[in-house]
């Protein structure tokens, strides 16, 4: 059978026409989403059916492989359909333990009674430092479920976690987008890490104080700047000092840390105006109206979950050698049609057509196992009856989260097939290669490539491997054409960065988002909030970059 290898200029031999070519499939989603309304997995199905056809013929790739593509993006899509399924039914665990009230009444008392500064303190402290161990989704899962807890509506729950969901994107799961970045192009990821840490903390530093205008308007910036600032700017310097240190890969870890610790005793000595007034604008209970004061125990009790979560995680993903034994514990699947014929320019089988499910390490894996463990103990230790709990709910919980998934699922699988057919197709390339050729201006425009790569992805891990070699070699064509600045590192940073700014607006991040706040097929509602916001933080990042090529060079070690 014939062998098919993705070349950049399919379309009538000409890089220009065969990126505009690829950019039908995305348009197709997000013109299905915002104009026609359509359901996400509506709107995903009919991308992926553009993006077959698009393979096939605009990129000549034969039917079959296309098709082929697509199922290997879906078993994929599975695979982080299993981390979210993890976390949700982890957290209907402790929804089931009757400890819902007592978590919301422990932020409270964290966050000095602002349900703002709680669901800061939740999205972007909490989910950083989940992202920091776990990654795939779990953060933007878990976060909205806690925030809705908190009483915040559905919707501004998804656009919080979202935007949350950036600054710590780079450093997720352990620093593992950075680490690909310096393994694909070939460059030291501590240096790469470095950069990162002199770019993220710009956003870092102002991103808690757009969550107060998402979560309560100008009122709520006027009322709680100084404690998001706090936490924004506490996060950014642990983050611009960690990234710099061989320990880079903790790097959200301690910030997640230092910054909620800065909160809370911030908070010691200042307290937070018009408390009242978002409790009464959130259809609340005055804090005056509050039941007495929780125990000690039953805080620890209410917070357990989570810690157990940090736990577990932190055991596998800093422990080496455990991390190494667990993955051999792995699902082979190959598909040999698939893996035979499709290859490089130099003949090698493509590395990403086999995939290897190292189950008993995912992320999934380890929240059900978290939830098993919390289900144990809440059930030995319920006040003697106080949080009434059966054990044989947990499991039927389980099923009902599936049952509750299907078209999440079924979304996420056809996002990744949509994803694995344009990069085996070419299309992908065809696009960040016509990008890469501009010339001078893609000194500015190199994070653009990075936030392309994550919004159809759904990982700036992905971004990465797609782009990395690319970006290498963009930067050396910028240094002959006399942009001396615009290294090699650089240019790895700004695809990393340009990924946490593309993340909030890809299909796989808005479907989690929905699910998790109950607003299923109110995907566009979500996309239309976010995307000026993703658009505006790109820009940030591409005039950073810039300046990094000149007047800012000496950011870049």
């Amino acid at each position: 059978m014939d062998k098919f290898t993705a070349v950049t200029d399919a379309v009538g031999g000409s890089l220009a026409l065969s990126a505009l070519v690829a950019t039908i499939p995305l348009l197709t989603f997000f013109i299905m989403l915002l104009v026609v309304k359509a359901r996400a997995h509506w709107s995903a199905l009919v991308a992926l059916a553009a993006s077959i056809l698009v393979a096939s013929f605009g990129f000549t790739m034969p039917f079959d492989l296309a098709g082929l593509s697509a199922v290997r993006g879906a078993i994929y899509g599975l695979v982080i359909c299993w981390v979210i399924l993890g976390a949700i039914w982890f957290y209907q665990v402790t929804v089931l333990a009757g400890r819902f009230e007592d978590l919301r009444r422990t932020f409270d008392r964290l966050g000095g009674g602002d349900l703002r500064i709680q669901a800061i303190l939740i999205a972007f402290c909490f989910g950083g430092l989940l992202e920091a161990l776990a990654g795939f989704g779990a953060p933007v899962a878990i976060t909205a479920t806690m925030i809705l807890a908190l009483g915040v509506k559905p919707l501004k729950a998804a656009i919080t976690v979202l935007l949350a969901n950036t600054a710590p994107v780079a450093f997720g799961a352990v620093a593992v987008p950075i680490v690909t970045a310096g393994d694909v192009g070939g460059k030291d990821p501590h240096v790469i890490a470095t950069i990162v840490g002199h770019q993220a903390p710009f956003l870092a530093m102002f991103v808690p104080v757009i969550l107060l205008f998402i979560l309560d308007g100008m009122k709520g910036v006027k009322d709680a700047w100084l404690p998001a600032f706090v936490i924004g700017i506490s996060f950014g310097i642990a983050q611009w000092i960690t990234a710099a240190t061989p320990a880079y890969n903790l790097t959200d870890v301690v910030a997640c840390i230092v910054s909620m610790g800065a909160a809370v005793l911030f908070l010691r000595f200042w307290k937070p105006r018009g408390v009242e007034g978002v409790r009464e604008r959130y259809g609340l209970p005055s804090q005056s109206e509050e039941k007495e004061a929780l125990p000690a125990v039953r805080v620890w009790m209410a917070l357990l979950p989570y810690l157990i979560v940090v736990a577990i995680f932190g055991l596998v993903n800093l422990n080496a050698g455990l991390k190494a034994w667990l993955k051999t514990v792995a699902i082979k699947i190959n598909i040999p049609a698939l893996s035979s014929r499709l290859v490089t320019k130099d003949g090698t089988p493509v590395k990403d057509a086999p995939y290897t499910f190292t189950w008993l390490s995912n992320p999934g894996t380890l929240l059900i196992i978290s939830g098993l463990i919390v289900a144990v103990v809440y059930f030995f230790f319920n006040e003697k009856g106080r949080y009434g709990f059966k054990f044989p709910a947990v499991f039927a919980e389980f099923g009902s989260v599936i049952y509750r998934m299907r078209w999440t699922i079924l979304t996420i699988a056809s996002v990744l097939a949509l994803a694995y057919v344009m990069n085996f197709s070419g299309q992908t390339v065809a696009m960040g290669t016509f990008l890469a050729g501009l010339g001078t201006i893609y000194a500015v425009l190199a994070p653009v490539l990075g936030w392309i790569g994550t919004a159809v992805t759904g990982s700036d891990t992905s971004a990465n491997a797609l782009f990395s070699k690319l970006q290498v070699s963009a930067a050396e064509n910028l240094q002959h054409a006399g942009v001396s600045g615009a290294t090699p590192e650089l240019m790895l940073a700004a695809n990393t960065t340009g990924g946490v700014v593309g993340k909030m607006i890809s299909p796989q991040s808005l479907a989690i988002a929905a699910t998790s706040v109950d607003m299923e097929g109110k995907e566009s509602d979500i996309l239309k909030a976010v995307i000026p916001w993703s658009f505006a933080m790109l820009v940030v990042v591409c005039l950073l970059v810039f300046l990094q090529t000149n007047i800012l060079s000496f950011l870049v070690p």
